[in-house]
């Protein structure tokens, strides 16, 4: 599934470079291999994400991914050198207490699920962090923000597919199958994982083209805003229980990514 949604992307940005609606990106060698890195940390986020969901519910994998901002902060400050004031940092603690409330807590709780998604919060604030170092100094001619998440589908693509043949390869007809009887209807399961990688890939073209405005932590702190809709869209599509604690917990993390914004906007402006 991972395989699939990152290739729906091709219907997207190929036609565009084959008209000249959007300049197609050029590179050589040497581009592609300077950028082989943020590909691959691209699709280590992605599957892992892909497997959260798929071990877990939905609403649980958006919880445990709130933290994102925290491991950008880490990261910024390791990689980048970017440090801000302490209070900044104070407001992520209640980002990872309220986590890990809704984790203790979550009727659907799974450490494959938990364990992948934290995984996917690792390498998301890693990619976060060296896309944002590509676009100041952009590998190749027309690699602009959208070029650029467009270049990491074609690695995704080319990284994960022969390993989803490698280890799923023999199984793919009996859970396709399965997936049929589970849907009712082959166009109708068909239908909704062409729009599910249609979305995917839309979103994060405009996630690259917001992370080409701001700063990788402030990204992060929107990511984990859009998450409130997506867990209470899933709590009401899928009818996911979740216990009091959990909606606590996870209030109380998307309050602390408020907090985060409103601070660090505070010191920067008063830094300025």
């Amino acid at each position: 599934m991972a395989a699939v949604q990152l290739a729906a992307g091709l219907l997207i940005f190929v036609p565009l470079w084959v008209s000249g609606i959007r300049k197609a990106p050029k590179l050589s060698r040497e581009n592609l291999k300077n950028l082989f890195p943020l590909a691959s940390l691209h699709t280590g986020a992605h599957l892992t994400a892909v497997l959260s969901l798929g071990a877990g519910a939905v609403s649980f994998t958006h919880i445990v991914k709130a933290a994102e901002p925290a491991f950008s902060a880490l990261f910024a400050a390791v990689l980048m050198g970017q440090v801000f004031a302490a209070p900044v940092y104070l407001t992520l603690i209640p980002v990872i207490a309220g986590v890990a409330v809704a984790s203790m807590k979550e009727l659907a709780f799974s450490w494959v699920s938990f364990g992948n998604a934290m995984g996917s919060n690792t390498f998301s604030a890693l990619r976060g962090i060296y896309a944002k170092k590509n676009m100041g100094n952009p590998q190749g001619e027309n690699m602009n923000s959208a070029n650029l998440y467009a270049v990491l589908t074609c690695f995704g693509i080319a990284l994960l597919t022969p390993i989803a043949l490698i280890l799923e390869g023999g199984k793919m007809g009996a859970a396709w199958t399965a997936a049929v009887a589970a849907y009712g209807s082959q166009q109708l399961l068909l239908w909704h994982a062409l729009l599910s990688g249609l979305y995917y890939y839309s979103y994060n073209e405009v996630a690259f083209l917001a992370l080409s405005q701001v700063h990788p932590i402030t990204h992060a702190v929107g990511n984990t805003i859009k998450r409130v809709v997506v867990i209470i869209a899933s709590v009401i599509v899928f009818g996911t229980t979740m216990t009091p604690t959990a909606i606590a917990g996870s209030s109380v993390a998307i309050l602390g990514t408020l907090m985060y914004a409103l601070a660090k906007n505070y010191y920067q402006k008063k830094k300025d």
